[in-house]
């Protein structure tokens, strides 16, 4: 919808169909205003979800933590998608915990004293924490300028959620598999968090390039 002065309203108006929601046309990161950030990285994502060099590629003068930020978010709100997935087949009597291989049983820290939840729970719990921290106005009040104490907070959220990536792969194939042949994320978290030193290579036990996916040619 184009207003008066000419600026596109980016809306998806009631009656909108699936297959053209977030139809409007792109923008450059330099017309975008209001959370352009956000609004860049959806945009990469919506262009292509398999380019990840091109999606994680930081604008010149954008500032890192931001950036860093921003991306987080977006992971969160995609793994929503896997988590519904997931309660098909991960149900609290046969995942009763949240564990990977057999080395990796993790426990939840949504409780006074973390402990084990069932799975589908663990990962209820670690996105619900997720989206507490990342809109806290404690923490990150402004999405232009984040503190670096701030800054610092994101690699304990990579390393929590990346374990619904893990609990997927190893226990849920057929489910990871589908969700990664159509967003990437697995593939795009896994460079991410590499690129940025969010988590340590021994962590990363998802072998992304055995995920039935096209790796990308990013190098980070």
């Amino acid at each position: 919808m184009k207003m008066a002065d000419g600026m596109v309203l980016r809306r998806n108006r009631p009656g909108t169909k699936a297959k053209e929601f977030c139809s409007w046309p792109d923008e450059s990161f330099e017309e975008m205003d209001t959370l352009a950030v956000q609004q860049y990285i959806q945009q990469m994502i919506k262009n292509d979800p398999s380019d990840i060099d091109v999606i994680l590629k930081m604008p010149e003068a954008q500032d890192e933590g931001v950036w860093k930020y921003e991306h987080l978010r977006q992971f969160c709100m995609e793994l929503n998608g896997l988590a519904v997935r997931l309660q098909t087949q991960c149900f609290p009597d046969t995942c009763n915990q949240m564990i990977a291989t057999e080395q990796w049983i993790f426990l939840c820290a949504a409780h006074k004293t973390p402990k084990e939840c069932p799975a589908i729970d663990y990962t209820r719990h670690t996105l619900d924490g997720a989206a507490c921290l990342l809109n806290s106005n404690k923490y990150f009040p402004s999405r232009v300028s984040i503190k670096e104490s701030s800054v610092a907070k994101l690699g304990s959220v990579c390393r929590r959620v990346y374990r619904i990536f893990s609990h997927a792969y190893f226990h849920h194939r057929r489910i990871f598999d589908d969700f990664e042949i159509e967003t990437y994320l697995c593939h795009r978290f896994t460079l991410f968090v590499t690129k940025y030193n969010l988590m340590s290579k021994e962590n990363l036990i998802v072998p992304i390039a055995e995920a039935n996916i096209t790796p990308g040619e990013s190098e980070a």
